[in-house]
């Protein structure tokens, strides 16, 4: 198992944001987290980043466990627990290979290049624009230049939030693709996705959050079979 999380809690300032969540992702799965908005998928995903101190509970990852309440983000990087953030947020005036270069911050330049080739082979439209400012690529590109630096961390896990927000039904489906190319050569995702049919369709297994809490599990076959996720998140009758 490559990630383990028991009881997790999280609170902003006094609200609890998440309570007792517990989970597991396994190596090379794709582990979907659905549920409406302001169910805690982000705040989970935050919380494992290292962005938000967990205020109780227990993850461990690669049997090692983490004290997430005392543990820098770029700690967590370094340990291979990368985020692709929620709406993108790229660096608009810097180029798409600067970008890429903010990435890899946490490793030894001379470990770049084989990262570099694998996000231009994933993302050949990135490689086409490498010279051109973040701030002036679509929608879709900056998606990928997002998941591209994300992927420059040379990840273990790799935490997708929301990757197909704001994208038109056929990038959104280039973008499944791509997650599924990804997790293909070796590297596992936890993804927070609105879209939960698509999400469910690539997922191994899926966990939907209903106000901070796992109130169902699965593998994605069988919440996209199950008739109360169907009308609860899919808006089918």
């Amino acid at each position: 198992m490559l990630l383990k999380v028991e009881g997790l809690n999280t609170f902003y300032g006094n609200l609890h944001a998440i309570w007792d969540i517990s989970l597991d992702v396994g190596e090379k799965e794709i582990v979907a987290l659905i549920g409406s908005n302001g169910a805690g998928k982000s705040t989970l995903l935050k919380t494992l980043a290292g962005c938000i101190p967990a205020r109780s509970g227990r993850v461990v990852y690669r049997d090692e466990e983490l004290r997430l309440r005392h543990m820098r983000s770029d700690r967590l990087v370094k340990k291979g627990i990368v985020m692709a953030p929620e709406g993108r947020r790229v660096f608009p005036r810097l180029t798409v290979e600067n970008n890429l270069k903010m990435g890899a911050y946490t490793r030894p330049k001379k470990e770049w290049t084989d990262s570099f080739t694998r996000v231009y082979d994933l993302f050949p439209r990135l490689a086409e624009r490498r010279g051109q400012m973040a701030g002036t690529l679509s929608g879709g590109e900056q998606q990928m230049l997002a998941i591209g630096r994300a992927l420059m961390g040379d990840p273990k896990l790799l935490m997708l939030d929301e990757p197909s927000l704001g994208l038109s039904p056929l990038l959104t489906e280039k973008i499944f693709e791509l997650i599924q190319q990804i997790r293909d050569q070796g590297t596992t995702i936890l993804l927070v996705e609105q879209n939960a049919v698509a999400a469910l369709a690539v997922a191994n297994r899926g966990y939907v959050l209903k106000v901070g809490h796992v109130v169902q599990s699965g593998t994605g076959r069988e919440l996209l079979s199950s008739t109360e996720i169907l009308r609860s998140y899919l808006g089918t009758q």
